[in-house]
């Protein structure tokens, strides 16, 4: 499953790669794309495991990003 989601006060182009790292590495995570010029979040993970993995990288995101929000 693929989703996109608006991501509220990423602050840099440096912050945004860090962040697409980080969310890389996240178990379940099979493609992840974080633009800074959109503000936007692309997040590709197993249908059955997607809103797990999702729970996860917004937990992560809070923890290195403590100003941007993942918005749903």
């Amino acid at each position: 499953m693929r989703k996109s989601f608006k991501l509220d006060e990423i602050d840099c182009a440096n912050c945004a790669q860090k962040l697409e790292d980080a969310i890389a590495n996240v178990d379940g995570v099979e493609k992840v794309s974080v633009n800074f010029m959109t503000q936007k979040l692309t997040l590709t993970a197993a249908d059955d495991a997607f809103d797990d993995v999702l729970e996860r990288v917004v937990k992560l995101t809070a923890d290195l990003e403590p100003d941007c929000e993942i918005l749903r």
